[in-house]
């Protein structure tokens, strides 16, 4: 296993570095391929922090000893681009890639704020799908703007009973495995394109296709993918510096965008600074202003959701918010994946927050929410 080159995680009884700025960590990622040799690693290297705030402490404490909130893997804090927090459970490491889930719908937007800055799609046109295109087919009022704020219409089922028969599933593990945009695009409307809000990783799914035939005519599924992770790495994850983000692409060579990239937790940080500030660690400015700002305004049927982003806000559930509007400034937004796994950023504050873990929906996950809450109080 490769190892970091200078920063120094001490043991948690040993307490803590100062705080360094996330521009400045130079990081190994662990790609090994002797796998058991890398999870002995792992599971050796204990339980471990980098802290220069004390007053952290008792929050970390509490998402990794708690009971009733599942289990937590890493956890980063950085305040005004320093990470001032940085801890993870035994067997992970700071070098170790995490899964996004959901989060991973947060990068594919950004990647279609690029194109939209580019002059290469347009929001309010038309979605750029040919099987909608037939002069009788309600689909083609379905614009961008629809897609991005999960008000396109088209009859997708995130989550169902057996849980087999929901789209995602089918999309991620069965029957349309192959060809997930396919399947996505060929779902006939149950509402008028705009009318209602209707969660999907199926429509991620479609704007990532979307994003490849902008980038490249080829039919070829390596050469699609091949266009789209160039795209990504040159306008995205290097501006970044977030070497380590990895995609994952179906046989047809469409990107799973709304649900499969990898990154390690420090990545995660850096691009929630992204998500923040606009700009890298470094200052580099990634996203404009003005696209910032559609991702995170919300949503004409989702106060909680913007483009493709969780907001701070009441929405329709209001009993049951995603976040924790009466505790935080309603500034604040997320990425969020499936299990808990959670970038939160609060521009107000200039604080980044970085969980991952395995929490499942319901009462845990509203726990452990509430913990993170925590940190963006007072």
């Amino acid at each position: 296993m490769r190892k970091r080159r200078w920063l120094l995680l001490l043991p948690l009884p040993l307490l803590a570095a100062a705080a360094l700025p996330l521009a400045q960590l130079e990081d190994d990622i662990d790609d090994s391929d002797d796998v058991e040799a890398a999870e002995e690693a792992a599971e050796a290297s204990g339980d471990f922090v980098l802290n220069s705030d004390p007053d952290l402490d008792p929050l970390l404490e509490e998402l990794f000893t708690s009971e009733g909130i599942g289990e937590t893997r890493a956890v980063l804090v950085v305040r005004d681009g320093e990470l001032v927090a940085e801890r993870y459970a035994p067997g992970y490491t700071a070098e170790q890639r995490f899964i996004s889930w959901s989060m991973a719908k947060t990068i594919t937007a950004m990647l279609i704020g690029e194109l939209v800055g580019d002059g290469r799609l347009d929001l309010d046109a038309p979605a750029p799908i040919p099987e909608w295109q037939g002069a009788d087919d309600p689909r083609r009022e379905i614009t961008l703007r629809h897609l991005l704020h999960m008000s396109s219409g088209l009859d997708h089922t995130e989550v169902n009973d057996p849980i087999w028969d929901s789209d995602t599933n089918r999309m991620l593990f069965t029957s349309a495995a192959d060809d997930m945009a396919g399947y996505a695009v060929a779902r006939e409307l149950e509402a008028e394109p705009g009318e209602k809000y209707e969660y999907s990783s199926a429509t991620t799914v479609i704007l990532s296709r979307i994003i490849a035939d902008r980038l490249t005519n080829s039919s070829d599924p390596g050469a699609r993918a091949a266009a789209y992770n160039r795209f990504a790495q040159q306008r995205l994850f290097g501006p970044a510096l977030t070497p380590s983000f990895f995609l994952e692409f179906d046989a047809q060579g469409t990107q799973i965008g709304g649900s499969l990239i990898h990154a390690t937790a420090r990545d995660w940080a850096r691009m929630g600074e992204v998500l923040r500030t606009g700009s890298s660690v470094d200052g580099t400015q990634i996203i404009s202003p003005e696209w910032l700002a559609f991702m995170t305004t919300p949503s004409p049927n989702n106060s909680e959701y913007g483009g493709q982003t969780w907001l701070n806000r009441p929405g329709g559930n209001n009993d049951n918010p995603v976040l924790f509007p009466d505790r935080a400034p309603q500034t604040l937004y997320s990425m969020i994946g499936h299990l808990g796994q959670y970038v939160m950023v609060s521009p107000d504050q200039g604080l980044t927050v970085v969980r991952l873990g395995n929490t499942p929906d319901g009462d845990l996950r509203e726990a452990m929410v509430l913990r993170l809450a925590r940190f963006f109080e007072g």
